[in-house]
This record gives C-alpha cells, sequence and structure tokens, in this order.
C-alpha cells in the first residue's frame, strides 16, 4: 500500500520495500484489523485461518482481501444472521486475541505500511504541526481547547497538536452525548489516565433524556438531527461560557473535508460563520484535508491508542443510533450491542405506526426513517405553527396564540431587541414597552389580550421602526421559541456573550449580558428563528400564520 504526497493512493509503481509493482485499489482506505477479519470470513464464507493471515483493506464495505475485490452488498447485511455472527465470533475469539499469531502477523503488515508511506507520513506530520503553530500565534494557551470525541480523526488530531505546541497540559474537552459506544467510554477513560497533565472536561446533558425527546418530536434524521443540538453542542457551549465567558477561543476539532458533504463546507479555519456551530469559536482543523488513510498512517506510525471500536469494523464513532450510520455499522451494532439495537428498532417501528406508516417494519429495516423530514403525523407540530390575527384598532399591531400563559418570561424573549420597560408601558392594560438600546424610543408595545379563538394571547405592536415587517418576523421568532422551546440549547450556541440559558427548565436571555447583536432572531443562525421550526414543521410548505 503506498500513498502519494497529494494523498492519493498511487497508480503502479515500484513498491520501496519489496521493489514488486504496487496497485491501484480505491481512492481512499482503511486497514482491517483481526476482529473484523474473523467476522467477514463467517460473512464470505471464507477460511478463517488463511483469512486472518492475509493483508485485508476496506473502502466502506467494499474489502481487498490480498488485492482481491468483495463487496459486502446491503442484501448480504439485512439477510444475515447476526445471533449466528455472534455465536462465531465468541467461539473463535482466541483467533483474535491481543497476543495471538494473527494478531502479531496484523502488527508486522501495519509496520511495513508505515514504512512504506514514512515519506507521507512526515509530510504531513510537518505540514499539520506547521498549520498549528501558525493558529496558535494569535491566542494564548489559555483560550485554546482540543475537542475529543473518542473518534480516530479527533484523537489524530489533539495528538498532532500536542506535539506541535509542546504542551501537554491542554484543556480536552469530551461531548458525552449519552449515545456513544461502549468503547468510546472505556477509550476517554484510558486517554484521561494517559494524559494526566491536561484538564479533561466532559459535556453532558443531565436534563434530558434521549428516548423521551424522541417520543416527543420523533426521532432524530440525517436532515433533522435535532440531538447533535441538545446532546453534543449545548453542553459542550455551557463548559465553555462557564471557563472562558464571553472570551473567544480557539477550538482544535478533527474535522475533515473528506468525511461528508456537509463537513465540506468548513474551512481549515472557521470563524463568524454560520457553519461554526458554537459562535464564541474559532475552528481549526489540522488534519482537515487528510484522507481516511492518512488518519490511519499517523496513528499507526506514531504509535497512538485509539478506540477499539475500530477494530471490530466501525468507519466512524461517533452515536451508535445516529440516523448517518450505514447499514454495515447498523449490523455490527446488532451483534455487539444487540439488547439496545433491538430496543431502538423496536421504537423505530412503533414511532412508524404512530405516524401512519402501513409498511412500518420495511420503513425502518430499509432506512427509510432516516430520510423523515418534518413533524407529520406528531400532535407536537402544531407548536410550531404561528397563529395570528392582525388587530382591526391598532396599525402595525398583531395578536399572537400562545400555547401557554402570557408572563414576565415571554417579556424576557424580547430582551435582544432592547430595554425591557414596565414603567414606561400603560399600566390599565398591562403594558409593557421594549426601548431601543441606543436611543431609549420605544419600538415594540406588549400586552397579554383576549381573542375568540385563542386560549392565550398576546398583542404585539411595532414602533418607530425602519421596517416594521422585518421586525415582526422577528418578533415572530420570539413567539414560536416561547411556543415550541424543547430546550434543544442551540440558541445557547448561538450567542456569543453566554447570554442565553436555559434555567429551571425555562428559557432565559440575562439583560445584563445581552448585547442586542440579535444573532438568534436572525435567520441565518437559526432558520425559522426556532430549531423546532425544522423539526416539527408539517408537510405542505410554510406554517400557518
Amino acid at each position: 500500500m503506498s500513498v502519494d504526497q497529494d494523498g492519493s493512493l498511487v497508480a503502479p509503481q515500484e513498491c520501496p520495500l519489496c521493489k514488486g509493482t504496487v496497485s491501484y485499489l480505491s481512492t481512499d482506505l482503511r486497514p482491517v484489523f483481526p476482529e473484523e477479519k474473523l467476522l467477514i470470513s463467517l460473512l464470505f464464507n471464507l477460511p478463517k485461518e488463511e483469512t486472518l493471515e492475509r493483508s485485508v483493506w476496506a473502502s466502506n464495505s467494499t474489502y481487498f482481501i490480498n488485492g482481491k475485490k468483495r463487496q459486502l452488498s446491503i442484501k448480504m447485511l439485512r439477510e444475515a444472521d447476526s445471533a449466528a455472527m455472534a455465536q462465531g465470533l465468541d467461539e473463535n475469539k482466541n483467533l483474535v486475541a491481543r497476543q495471538s499469531a494473527s494478531y502479531k502477523l496484523f502488527e508486522k503488515q501495519a509496520e511495513a505500511f508505515v514504512l512504506a508511506n514514512k515519506s507521507r507520513l512526515d509530510f504531513i506530520k510537518n505540514e499539520g504541526i506547521e498549520f498549528v503553530q501558525k493558529q496558535a500565534e494569535r491566542f494564548g494557551e489559555e483560550q485554546m481547547v482540543l475537542s475529543f470525541s473518542g473518534g480516530k480523526d479527533s484523537t489524530a488530531s489533539a495528538d498532532l497538536v500536542i506535539k506541535a505546541l509542546s504542551n501537554a497540559g491542554l484543556t480536552h474537552l469530551f461531548g458525552d452525548t449519552t449515545l456513544e459506544f461502549p468503547q468510546t467510554y472505556e477509550y476517554a477513560e484510558r486517554y484521561r489516565k494517559s494524559h494526566n497533565f491536561c484538564e479533561f472536561k466532559i459535556a453532558k446533558n443531565t436534563d434530558q433524556d434521549f428516548m423521551k425527546v424522541c417520543e416527543d418530536i420523533g426521532p432524530p434524521a440525517r436532515m433533522m438531527r435535532w440531538c447533535c443540538s441538545m446532546f453534543k453542542t449545548g453542553p459542550i457551549t455551557r463548559v465553555l461560557n462557564r471557563k472562558y465567558g464571553n472570551m473567544q477561543i480557539l477550538t482544535f476539532y478533527g474535522i475533515r473535508a473528506a468525511e461528508s458533504a456537509a463537513r465540506k463546507k468548513y474551512e481549515e479555519v472557521s470563524e463568524n460563520t454560520e457553519s461554526v456551530k458554537i459562535q464564541k469559536q474559532t475552528v481549526a482543523s489540522p488534519i482537515f484535508y487528510w484522507k481516511d488513510i492518512d488518519v490511519w498512517l499517523y496513528l499507526l506510525g506514531e504509535k497512538v491508542d485509539f478506540n477499539d471500536a475500530y477494530r471490530l469494523g466501525y468507519d466512524r464513532v461517533g452515536c451508535w443510533c445516529c440516523p448517518n450510520n450505514n447499514t454495515r455499522a447498523q449490523f455490527l451494532s446488532s451483534i455487539y450491542m444487540k439488547d439496545r439495537s433491538q430496543k431502538w428498532r423496536a421504537f423505530l417501528v412503533d414511532f412508524a405506526r404512530s405516524i401512519g406508516k402501513s409498511d412500518a417494519q420495511e420503513y425502518v429495516d430499509s432506512g427509510k426513517w432516516k430520510a423523515r423530514q418534518g413533524g407529520n403525523g406528531l400532535a407536537s407540530s402544531g407548536d410550531v405553527k404561528l397563529k395570528f390575527t392582525a388587530c382591526t384598532s391598532e396599525e402595525r399591531a398583531k395578536i399572537y396564540s400562545l400555547t401557554h400563559g402570557f408572563d414576565d418570561s415571554f417579556l424576557n424573549m424580547f430582551v435582544p431587541f432592547g430595554k425591557i420597560s414596565k414603567e414606561m408601558g400603560r399600566r390599565l392594560i398591562h403594558e409593557t414597552l421594549v426601548l431601543d438600546p441606543k436611543s431609549n424610543v420605544p419600538i415594540i408595545a406588549i400586552q397579554p389580550f383576549n381573542q375568540d379563538g385563542f386560549e392565550h394571547a398576546v398583542k404585539i405592536k411595532t414602533m418607530s421602526a425602519k421596517d416594521h415587517e422585518a421586525l415582526q418576523r422577528r418578533i415572530g421568532y420570539q413567539v414560536k421559541k416561547f411556543n415550541a422551546c424543547r430546550k434543544c440549547l442551540k440558541c445557547e450556541s448561538v450567542c456569543k456573550q453566554g447570554a442565553i440559558t436555559i434555567a429551571g427548565g425555562e428559557y432565559y436571555i440575562n439583560p445584563e449580558k445581552c448585547v442586542h447583536c440579535k444573532m438568534c432572531v436572525t435567520e441565518k443562525y437559526l432558520t425559522g428563528g426556532c430549531m423546532m421550526d425544522k423539526y416539527l414543521r408539517t408537510k405542505g410548505g410554510k406554517n400557518e400564520i
């Protein structure tokens, strides 16, 4: 196996070790460890000992066994007996024990791979170190964070940064989604113990239960991964806010452009863009242009410990039930996490039936649930439908329907627009004014209201505004948040000042911290004004108005 300077697997040439011909296999590859070799010998009905002795590489579900291509199809995975596979793996586990002959042979093959590609390893390592050192010049040591996910990419990135800066005491931040692989938790603990000079912080959402949220707004799907904000980005934001306040920080991530189409939207260095999920961060990606084979070349060449889930055959390690996981990953989980996999499938089938899918099992097993969009069939979908009527007695005033009663928590939603003043409003009608933060001129008038057809209502009038329609649109965003907030924590991540929190189960904007930048009411950063708009919007276009 040989890799060119630009990261491409080279066309036929002479092997630097044996002087034989190098043949092209694929645009990218990953090594197949003995544990996975044993599994594919069972799946393809190949001689176990013979397969374990061979050099095996993979590209997604395509395997190259001593250079010979074998395709593991979706049909094969769906028809395979996972219980029989689990039994076969257990009966032959001695063949792939770490001290077995097959593992020692694999390690020799890995050493040959590293030796054959030493020039490539030196190149990516030196280039990465220069990149890290350049980015670190703009920030103090106390402003730098290493993002740790437990995956191979963040592991390689963190190791590269530590070596580049000769600093083993940098802060590491692990976002525990509560949905990690068992091997990830084991590896995180191993990593923490082996990096005892670093500050290893864990961000975890202990206020929400993943399954209960799934029951309310449906399971996450490829285009609707509410779980990321709620269980990863949001909790990480809280840790950063507590440690750094409103300080801008530099976070080194293991983001790679080759990993997904979404990650291609990033750059090597990203800041002040909507692609950056936590706006107080400047995100630097030392391995942005690396391929899978580069990551493995670095980990094996530098002898860096990594997550054992990769040895089992997983090519990505995130949430074990992520809708972005492929069929092969799901199959692996049915073997190595049998009980959780069965429970998750049962929930998905019940959910499919609840939203009217007549072919619920096929809908789940074919993966169609991953393409689900919006809140069709969910009772909670009504919360994001912004309902209002125009006021007949006052110009530029609208009467909005609320899902629960008007109170101070509703008024607090208007802090981004300016200063909240109950004193200046008309007391007889319980009116509250919002004053422009610069001129103190009233721009919004708010009062509780009774309206036929609305159980709870509020009247909101715009005043002294250059664009009344634009202001009412932003007001509508805050009404939607009040009605539909599921504590997804996305708004906390958008706010650079740390002014937005979920306190006591309520959405709260601290008027002492808010600088009225209005990012939290800007379409660019929050489509529809609230993340729930995306997750609960029903089929047929725009929400009711």
